[in-house]
């Protein structure tokens, strides 16, 4: 496992990283006991750095993931949640107060059972006003960590446009890094054109979601997925071409995302330790750069195509 320095945090974290959505049953049900062992796995497999949401599964995936926390010792991991995206009763909230988020950061140190967060983030600023995340969100973050309850903070988003304007519009220091997915994949290298923007101001860049939310998988997109069709069947064709390789497209998606060194880590979400286990023996094997090439000219004019978040 290779560690890298999120930006100028201090934090070094494993390039391949836990995402913790999947605990909150995001993407299908899930066994609490085996979902615990997930994070039991990629702990003792070298990731030291872990990412949730009060949003995933409606503050299930934190609760799950404490219940796995109080288990490990806290020197053993980095831990990563969001404020502003929330839900109850199957419907899904939004609040990007200071006051709520305030309250959030909290709420999720409890559910968690720590009693500090390493890194705050206002999740997925584009549903929220740009300005009050700039004039009002991220000053109550700050006010946590000049506190010492947060270490660092950041933010996140699919759009790359909102992540750069808010940082152009917030005093310097105040966001140490950012967290954006699907635009570093097989299918969409659109972040590595602003490496240079987030690197001039010392922020650290987090990349997640290195199968395009199922775009890059034998099992196919759910049904939500605001994916364009035309993209969708260029990825299948892709999936297929792997397959004729006898090389699993998941492997090659999830050794490209990590092969970019200035890019901090990615993050991949499984609550199957055998899928953790798995995705980290991907990363320990060279990658078929052949294969790439290969995979994107199948892509073609549907490269770079993207979608509004949902």
């Amino acid at each position: 496992m290779i560690y890298n320095e999120i930006g100028k945090t201090g934090l070094r974290i494993s390039n391949l990283s836990f995402g913790a959505s999947s605990l909150g049953g995001v993407f299908h049900q899930i066994r609490e006991t085996e979902a615990i062992d997930a994070v039991f796995t990629a702990v003792e497999k070298g990731m030291n750095f872990i990412d949730v949401s009060p949003y995933y599964g409606h503050y299930k995936a934190e609760t799950v993931l404490g219940k796995a926390l109080k288990e490990i010792p806290r020197n053993k991991y980095i831990l990563s949640t969001k404020v502003g995206r929330y839900g109850k009763d199957g419907v899904n909230t939004w609040d990007y107060s200071g006051k709520r988020a305030t309250e959030s950061v909290y709420e999720s140190m409890e559910r968690l059972n720590v009693d500090y967060i390493d890194l705050i983030n206002v999740h997925d600023i584009e549903f929220a006003d740009l300005n009050q995340v700039v004039n009002e969100t991220l000053p109550a973050l700050v006010a946590l960590r000049e506190k010492g309850v947060v270490g660092h903070v950041g933010i996140t988003d699919l759009q790359l446009e909102n992540l750069q304007w808010v940082i152009d519009h917030s005093p310097s220091g105040t966001v140490e890094s950012v967290l954006n997915f699907c635009h570093h994949c097989l299918n969409d290298d659109k972040l590595v054109d602003y490496l240079d923007y987030f690197e001039s101001r010392g922020i650290g860049v987090i990349n997640a979601s290195p199968l395009s939310m199922g775009l890059l998988s034998v099992r196919g997109v759910p049904s939500w997925h605001p994916a364009p069709s035309l993209l969708v069947e260029a990825c299948q064709k892709a999936v297929q071409h792997c397959e004729s390789k006898n090389y699993p497209i998941e492997k090659l998606a999830i050794q490209y995302a990590v092969s970019n060194p200035r890019i901090a880590t990615t993050l991949f979400s499984s609550a199957n330790p055998q899928n953790v286990a798995k995705n980290i023996s991907y990363i320990e094997e060279p990658i078929d750069w052949q294969l790439v090439h290969e995979v994107q000219d199948i892509i073609g004019d549907q490269k770079r195509v993207s979608w509004a978040n949902s």
